[in-house]
């Protein structure tokens, strides 16, 4: 019989592990989708919602009565949206903070939001339709990552160059965006500005999860697939060159996915923060940073966080709240705590 060495797990152990953690975080992911479905204005059973859907995913049923309407043409798409945007925004924050070795970036340091951000209040300013604000939401969040790049590149190329570029092109795009409220019409144009800025999927539709799902989840797929290479990145640029990484290319990369990630985002939903900066704490705090699995735990995790952040903003009262408030109402306190957890993880291994 072999014996494994001391302080590591039979390979069996860590199967189960694995098993166990991955079935914890789909549940959590599951319950979340199911109860969203059943909250709302219209109240739909739980029971009544796995029986439609189990109905409809068979092919056996062609939305006919309310409950069913309500539950497939806007319940379920807007689900759909919420899981794929939280997954993407929670994942662009661990790579990033992974990246930076930096646990308090989030996807602003890159100044990606704001320019995404830009370019949605420009489209609604001129009243231009969804089709033009995803294009001009993708075509500004990466104009803001070319500033970020040609600045950094002046600057020295360097970690600290990048966030501080990513920092000036925030607060530059932040400001372009204030004067395009200054000059946006009070009646028309400057509340769907105020209200899209402050987050929401109350125009989640079949259309956009067919148009705006696919790129997003592509998006986040190559970039889960990029984790052993940002891992490596984050030993530091002669680690990463003496495992044969092109350093520069490799950041770039994997920049330009999250600026997909995030120009998507923004498009579909607005504006919302706090995700990318608490729900890789909370993953790692799961498993650890360096773990195999922080990166999959983080985007599940940012899943089923903002589809709970979106059924309260429907359910809590009539008017339906901004995600922008909601997140970070709850955020704040939830990252508050999770540092405090951490530092106190950090002084009992001391």
């Amino acid at each position: 019989m072999t014996l494994a060495p001391a302080g590591t797990d039979h390979p069996d152990q860590s199967t189960a592990r694995a098993v166990i953690h991955w079935s914890a975080l789909l549940l959590l992911l599951v319950v979340a989708i199911v109860v969203s479905a059943s909250v709302g204005r219209f109240s739909i059973p739980l029971a009544d919602v796995l029986n439609i859907t189990a109905r409809w995913l068979s092919g056996a049923l062609a939305p006919e009565t309310m409950e069913e309407r309500i539950l497939i043409n806007v319940r379920v798409p807007r689900i759909l949206l919420a899981a794929i945007v939280g997954a993407g925004l929670a994942l662009c924050g661990a790579a990033l903070q992974a990246l930076f070795r930096n646990p308090l970036v989030s996807p602003r340091v890159l100044g990606v939001s704001s320019g995404a951000a830009l370019g949605g209040a420009l489209t609604l300013l001129v009243g231009g339709g969804a089709t033009v604000l995803f294009a001009a939401t993708f075509s500004s969040a990466l104009f803001a990552l070319v500033l970020v790049a040609v600045i950094s590149r002046v600057a020295g190329r360097t970690i600290l160059s990048i966030v501080l570029a990513g920092i000036v092109i925030d607060a530059l795009f932040s400001a372009m965006i204030s004067l395009t409220q200054y000059v946006a019409d009070p009646e028309t144009s400057l509340p769907a500005i105020v209200f899209w800025l402050m987050g929401s999927f109350s125009s989640a539709s079949w259309r956009k999860v067919g148009e705006h799902g696919p790129v997003i989840l592509l998006a986040i797929i190559i970039l889960y697939r990029l984790r052993f290479r940002i891992a490596v990145l984050s030993m530091g640029d002669e680690e990463a060159r003496s495992f044969g990484v092109n350093v520069g290319f490799s950041r770039w990369l994997v920049f330009s996915v999250i600026s997909v990630i995030i120009g998507g985002s923004v498009a579909v939903a607005g504006v919302i923060g706090w995700v990318g900066l608490v729900i890789p704490h909370a993953a790692r705090l799961l498993v650890g940073e360096g773990h195999r699995r922080f990166h999959g735990t983080a985007a599940l995790l940012g899943a089923s966080f903002m589809v709970v952040i979106d059924t309260l903003a429907r359910a809590i009262i009539s008017a339906e709240l901004p995600l922008g408030i909601l997140t970070a109402v709850i955020g704040a306190p939830v990252f508050i705590y999770l540092l405090c957890t951490r530092q106190a993880r950090i002084g009992a291994t001391q």
